[in-house]
């Protein structure tokens, strides 16, 4: 079987889902104490890097995303499939599970 070389701008997700990148997470809480990479909750705010066409409709027309490239989201705990490429985290998650656009 032949390797397979991913980057982001390999990955192009279908449908109505979203690529994110994860946001690092806090190195330390409000009080200053230092935490420990098993402490650390999994961020849910990340940078949307790739976005799929759209979810088709009953009558085969697409219904665009209301996300776009560049917006910063706050996504649901547990959604999506964590990826790992190099040094970064990502996220490939259904437009669903995204909360909110972030400012």
């Amino acid at each position: 079987m032949a390797a397979v070389s991913l980057s982001v701008s390999t990955v192009k997700p279908l449908g109505d889902r979203v690529f994110i990148k994860v946001s690092a997470s806090e190195e330390k809480t409000a009080g200053g104490i230092l935490l420990p990479d098993t402490a650390k909750e999994k961020p849910q705010v990340g940078e949307v890097v790739q976005v799929g066409p759209g979810k088709r409709n009953d009558d085969g027309s697409r219904q665009e995303l209301e996300i776009k490239v560049g917006d910063k989201v706050l996504y649901s705990k547990y959604a999506g499939t964590d990826i790992k490429l190099g040094t970064e985290e990502y996220v490939l998650l259904s437009e669903k599970d995204i909360l909110a656009v972030v400012s």
